[in-house]
């Protein structure tokens, strides 16, 4: 007899914009979580969208992915809005001003490092010299304890990584190149100011995350986050558990994450990351996942897991390898992984990443989770009526999507692709394709899928140039784009009426439960 799936929660049709915050318009070099993100939540209520999905929230490292990130708990710095510690008396106006002087129509990662950083560390000066009585958004010393088991190591790593000027933290010294020996070293006392500060940052981000997700709440929309699989090789994750990822004594990797050839690279994807000590894990009851888990669900609703296939079997590539081809496949915790997270979490609403290379075994384990998976309208055209994307083949515990943060803008996508493509798409929805971003929009509100989720850039008619990733590239264009506040208000003028008559018309009006999970 087959066993019921563990998750069983997406039992209701609704619809979803993806948009990363970092997207939203601002005349402070980047979105924050300021009045436009507000008015964004506004726009998604007047359309009828029940929810809002982001990219993981965590402080981004080189490369400026939010895949890549410092921390898998701590939030993003570049997203705090500054206007609201001017606001509060932390922060003098003018320290602002160099941020609203460069472009606002894309993000520069760069000038964010050199300008965003040095007012954040003044609205904490202030907040120190003001005998730490100046507390918006709640108790800081209350914040420090609450979020210690994870606040801590990512302060100290983060004052230390400053300290040694950027470098990773398996070339510094021996007496801080572990978490437990850095506590005890006299730079821990000697960088005690600075290590403050980072957690005040915290404290700042999390003040104002919670009351945009209040809004959120509100208006009735859920907030679908989302967790990387894996963490960056130079984080405060692997410089403070070593013992949980494939790392040799001097903290370099055995072997490293990607995935083989596939849509996106003829030669793989050569990510990086170090891969974890699942033996590890396991033997600690997966309890660092499950921390990670709960920091996720105190932020969001709903947590996509990106790279759902790597808990079934993951690509494994040497360390010295040029690119992923030489990778090869090896078996990761599989149910057992997802036991426990139901056993600590049983109303955990996650949803599974499962694109890429789907065997058998990685179908099995997303149908013994009961994860809702995904299915990617631009994957569907070109070949043969049993594509899976295809939306008679599509099912209703599934998220359908025009595309993701990793394809083209469907405009993009459907002027590159190759005419056989153009022209089954044509056929198939019998349409002539001069609206083909609309067409399928129409078409994921339409599936049997229960949750559609809409790229804002397809909402707005854009194309490649509003494209926010190209895997596999370094281009300084990756995750940079950012859209105007009144190409906000003319989608809303001309297309909230439309969107809310889409979701009347195919049923997508429902919303899951907003409460978190109990821990």
């Amino acid at each position: 007899m087959t066993s019921a799936p563990l998750f069983n929660w997406l039992d209701t049709r609704f619809a979803g914009v993806l948009l990363h915050p970092t997207s939203l318009p601002g005349d402070q070099g980047v979105g924050t979580l300021d009045a436009n993100a507000f008015a964004f939540l506004d726009f998604l209520a007047a359309a009828g969208f029940k929810a809002w999905q982001i990219c993981p929230l965590g402080p981004t490292g080189f490369g400026d992915s939010p895949y890549a990130c410092f921390s898998a708990f701590a939030g993003n710095p570049y997203l705090i809005d500054l206007d609201a510690l001017v606001s509060a008396g932390l922060l003098k106006s003018a320290s602002v001003q160099p941020l609203r002087n460069g472009d606002q129509s894309r993000v520069s990662f760069g000038r964010l490092f050199e300008q965003k950083w040095p007012a954040l560390f003044e609205a904490h000066r202030t907040f120190v010299a003001g005998g730490r009585t100046n507390q918006p958004y709640g108790d800081f010393a209350r914040f420090r304890t609450d979020h210690a088991e994870w606040l801590k190591p990512y302060a100290l790593y983060s004052a230390l990584k400053g300290h040694f000027k950027g470098q990773p933290w398996w070339d510094w010294p021996s007496e801080v190149r572990s978490f437990a020996a850095a506590t005890k070293s006299p730079l821990a006392t000697q960088l005690a100011a600075t290590i403050e500060a980072y957690e005040f940052v915290q404290y700042v981000f999390s003040g104002q995350w919670t009351r945009l997700r209040e809004r959120a709440t509100e208006l009735g929309i859920s907030i679908i986050g989302d967790i990387p699989i894996f963490t960056a090789l130079d984080s405060a994750d692997t410089w403070s558990h070593p013992h949980l990822f494939q790392l040799d004594r001097n903290g370099r990797p055995l072997a490293v994450a990607g995935c083989p050839p596939d849509y996106f690279s003829e030669d793989g994807q050569l990510w990086g990351n170090p891969l974890y000590d699942w033996d590890a894990h396991a033997k600690e009851d997966y309890a660092w996942w499950l921390a990670r888990l709960r920091a996720q669900f105190s932020l969001c609703d709903i947590v996509r897991i990106d790279h759902f296939r790597g808990f079934e079997a993951y690509w494994s590539i040497p360390a010295d390898a040029p690119t992923a081809r030489p990778g090869h496949w090896v078996k990761g915790p599989g149910l057992d992984f997802f036991e426990a997270i139901k056993h600590a979490m049983p109303e955990a609403k996650l949803i599974a990443e499962d694109l890429g290379v789907l065997t058998q075994g990685v179908l099995d384990l997303r149908d013994s989770t009961g994860l809702p998976g995904m299915a990617v309208l631009q994957f569907a055209f070109g070949g043969g009526a049993d594509n899976f994307y295809l939306p008679h083949n599509h099912r209703a515990n599934c998220v359908v999507y025009p595309g993701t943060h990793d394809n083209d803008t469907t405009l993009g996508w459907y002027a590159s692709t190759d005419e056989k493509t153009r022209d089954h798409v044509r056929r198939y929805f019998r349409i002539d394709g001069r609206e083909i971003g609309w067409d399928l929009i129409r078409s994921a509100y339409a599936s049997v899928c229960n949750l559609a989720i809409v790229p804002l850039q397809d909402l707005m008619s854009l194309g490649t140039e509003a494209r926010f990733n190209l895997p596999g590239t370094s281009s300084d264009r990756n995750w940079s784009w950012r859209y105007r506040a009144d190409q906000l208000e003319e989608l809303r003028r001309n297309s909230a009426t439309y969107l809310r008559d889409l979701a009347a018309l195919y049923g997508r009006e429902g919303l899951p439960k907003l409460s978190p999970p109990e821990s």
